[in-house]
């Protein structure tokens, strides 16, 4: 096999998580010869502003030939992506390739998936493993085929989820030990070491599989009828982005809409209805769960900035009257 030199890879990415794999090849002096990444996208109150994204920022910034087609199978960008015989395609946090991309170099494209496959396949898995109060999660390297997150797998790296972690710490963390993946599943690919192991041998029946779909915004609503340690797992696996949100009304009747980034669990027995509100009006601001409370320590109203909840209790003693306040059960 050609040494790291010689083997011509491109590299296809769009986010900051992306980044990362990109560099520590780059930085490993790997031949990168080409990036693709997704078109500028429009931003700004009019959205006439186009950015660019941050794999598009950094290759840019490292003189590599980049394309960003809006479509993969327009017969141009297929010719572009020819010229550039690559031996190896690796693909992180990009789209899905259509088969006449993913299978046009001869050593296969290989994909960077944060989750331990077979587990969590799917656009969103870190948040569902944490939300789902998982003990651990991963990184893995698969060789791309027809069906999403399904390829053999190559390599997996294994990292603790802790009681404190949320989705941006997880997400770090990841995209560290990810780029340190892509580097070894590259010289593995080298020096002929990788032995691909079909993920149906790794979990059988359906009913084992843990999913991973697209969050939308009514994902993220909190049901406070859970159990406390639900309801905080599902918060801190959807922090800081895209945010589990409620409905708070005060006892002016007045509706808030609060993202909630930050809380605290507490086992507590109590006669609080669920999503009863309880506080004294300036320290505290808990709501009662089924088997105890959720008390918010960061939150952000809507059009407002992210603030403590004793800054927020502050700013609003006019709206609260104490261990009266109610969120509608969900």
């Amino acid at each position: 096999m050609k040494n790291k030199n010689d083997l011509r890879i491109v590299f296809m990415g769009t986010p900051d998580f992306a980044v990362e794999s990109l560099r520590a090849l780059v930085e490993g002096n790997y031949n990168v010869v080409g990036v693709i990444t997704m078109p500028d996208k429009p931003v700004g109150k009019h959205q006439s502003v186009l950015q660019a994204s941050p794999v598009k920022q950094y290759a840019l910034s490292q003189n590599i030939p980049l394309l960003q087609p809006e479509k993969l199978k327009e017969p141009k960008f297929l010719e572009q992506l020819r010229a550039w015989n690559a031996d190896l395609q690796i693909v992180v946090a990009f789209r899905m390739l259509p088969e006449v991309v993913w299978n046009m170099p001869l050593g296969g494209t290989f994909n960077l998936h944060a989750s331990l496959l077979p587990q969590y396949r799917g656009a969103a898995p870190i948040n569902w493993a944490i939300i789902n109060g998982e003990k651990e999660t991963g990184i893995t390297t698969f060789f791309l085929t027809h069906e999403i997150d399904t390829g053999k797998i190559i390599s997996q790296v294994k990292i603790p989820i802790t009681e404190t972690d949320n989705a941006g710490t997880i997400h770090d963390q990841l995209m560290h030990s990810g780029a340190k993946l892509v580097v070894k599943t590259v010289d593995d690919i080298l020096n002929d070491l990788v032995k691909p192991v079909a993920q149906e041998t790794m979990v059988t029946g359906v009913e084992n599989f843990k999913p991973a779909p697209k969050i939308f915004k009514e994902t993220c609503r909190i049901d406070w009828n859970k159990r406390t340690k639900e309801i905080y797992d599902f918060i801190r696996g959807l922090s800081p982005y895209p945010a589990a949100w409620t409905e708070l009304t005060t006892s002016k009747g007045e509706v808030l809409n609060l993202k909630l980034f930050e809380t605290e669990k507490i086992s507590q027995l109590h006669e609080w209805n669920a999503g009863t509100i309880v506080s004294d009006g300036k320290t505290f601001l808990d709501v009662a769960t089924v088997d105890g409370f959720i008390r918010l320590k960061n939150i952000q109203q809507a059009g407002k900035k992210r603030m403590s909840a004793t800054d927020f209790l502050r700013g609003n003693s006019r709206l609260f009257k104490k261990n009266n306040l109610s969120l509608p059960n969900i």
